[in-house]
């Protein structure tokens, strides 16, 4: 049953300049004894519901209290989370005005935190743990819409949305009702999988009324703490009206490979991203490929934001006024920071096809160039390696319907690139644009690198 119930519940949980001699980009660095004291604190909290248990199906609760708080542990230990100081203590000074002018929230034990994550996405966890992506902050248009985020991720948390999600999976889970349904599909000698299945769309339709539900209570609670706060509460508006839209919003243009990979001694070869073994030639003409709205609807990591405008409208008239920001210039130079943060997280975490779709993009970007050049050498070096050791498909993905067509071209031609191509791509590449870096350590190894692989071949 236990693995069921798991199933089941789904638990979401300024550049200023390029120092040439030591590092290609100033990346931020982060507080480790902040991180420590989350970890801790995480691992407190984990103890204290684990001692307290209820009575009815314990073992339940144990094994998904159990599975979050090591989940939020592990990812407090980790380079995804992001509490270098300045970002950090911005983001506290937000949360401390917040908690200030809401004496409930003042008694739950907080621990809130931008994350080096591109999903446009803010949660709380349950247990006190309140995730700000940076890759939503970046698309924020001012400080009052992160404080409408957190305050509704605070309601959440003040309401116990998460630990009543869980109670209520649990219940539902160990109801007459399903113990029959389960114990009549456990006699099925044919087609369990495709009951199972029905079983679990048929109660996580159930649960997903009880989180639209949650959803509006706390936009509700969160827009009574921000206009406490002090803030604009129109903003609350702007804000979801920003999320009903960011899935498809970019600060770029499409990626050009032909024009980036076009050298005088190396020309672009039309076979890489021609369309002939793509997994869209079958489709090409038919339609096929064009998504619906449900399936974009389905993709959405906010959905239903036209709705909870709506629920809201009445609410923000009566409220209207405040301030959009306390702190103006902070916030738009974290904005411009987190941009490289993010990329340069996809590469440590080895989603390198990814990465270099970013990596192309920044090239648009004078104030991001420098760390590009660098990083799309250092990456095709990277794709190289992998190749050659035959993993490549463990660092880079397929081309996809749901992908951008410029990164589906991308995907295409990293899946037939041979290693001489792209031993030859990283070399050109690093001679064509690697003036501006001329004399930084790190790029010359790179390119040192991509030379050799090009004399191999």
């Amino acid at each position: 049953m236990r693995p069921f119930i798991l199933m089941l519940f789904g638990l979401a949980i300024s550049y200023t300049g390029i120092a040439q001699k030591t590092a290609v980009y100033p990346f931020l660095k982060d507080d480790s004894t902040v991180k420590t004291d989350y970890y801790n604190r995480t691992l407190a909290s984990k103890k204290k519901l684990l001692a307290d248990l209820p009575k009815d199906h314990t073992k339940d609760y144990k094994e998904i209290y159990e599975w979050r708080s090591d989940a939020i542990a592990d990812m407090m230990k980790s380079s995804a989370i992001l509490t270098a100081p300045e970002a950090h203590t911005y983001l506290q000074s937000v949360l401390k005005n917040i908690v200030n002018n809401n004496p409930e929230l003042k008694n739950i034990d907080l621990r809130v935190v931008f994350n080096r994550d591109i999903v446009p996405n803010a949660f709380s966890v349950g247990e006190g743990t309140v995730i700000v992506n940076a890759g939503f902050f970046i698309y924020l248009d001012n400080e009052a819409q992160l404080a409408f985020t957190l305050c509704h991720e605070l309601a959440h948390q003040y309401l116990e949305h998460s630990n009543k999600k869980i109670r209520n999976t649990i219940e539902l889970m160990h109801s007459d009702e399903v113990k029959k349904e389960s114990k009549a599909l456990a006699k099925q000698e044919y087609g369990q999988g495709q009951k199972l299945e029905e079983l679990v769309k048929k109660y996580s339709f159930m649960r997903g009324r009880f989180s639209r539900e949650a959803e509006t209570e706390a936009d509700r609670i969160g827009l009574q703490f921000m206009k406490r706060s002090g803030y604009d509460v129109y903003q609350a508006k702007t804000c979801l009206q920003l999320l009903d839209v960011i899935d498809d919003t970019t600060f770029y243009q499409p990626v050009k490979l032909k024009e980036i990979f076009q050298f005088d001694d190396y020309v672009f070869k039309k076979k890489w991203i021609e369309n002939e073994s793509s997994i869209f030639a079958a489709m090409n003409g038919s339609g096929d490929n064009i998504l619906t709205k449900a399936e974009k609807d389905s993709m959405k990591t906010h959905p239903d934001c036209q709705q909870r405008i709506v629920n809201l409208e009445d609410s923000i008239s009566k409220l209207h006024g405040g301030k959009k920001f306390t702190d103006e210039a902070t916030f738009r130079k974290l904005q411009k920071q987190f941009v490289a943060e993010l990329v340069e997280e996809t590469y440590q975490n080895e989603h390198l096809g990814y990465h270099l779709y970013l990596s192309l993009q920044l090239m648009q970007k004078e104030e991001y160039r420098q760390y590009a050049v660098f990083t799309t050498v250092r990456t095709l070096n990277r794709l190289y390696e992998m190749q050659k050791t035959h993993r490549l498909g463990t660092v880079t993905t397929k081309e996809s319907r749901f992908f951008k067509e410029d990164y589906n071209l991308l995907l295409r031609m990293i899946d037939r690139l041979k290693l001489e191509d792209i031993a030859n791509l990283s070399y050109y590449f690093g001679k064509k644009y690697g003036n501006i870096l001329s004399g930084n350590n790190e790029f010359e190894k790179e390119l040192r690198k991509a030379e050799k692989l090009k004399s191999e071949n």
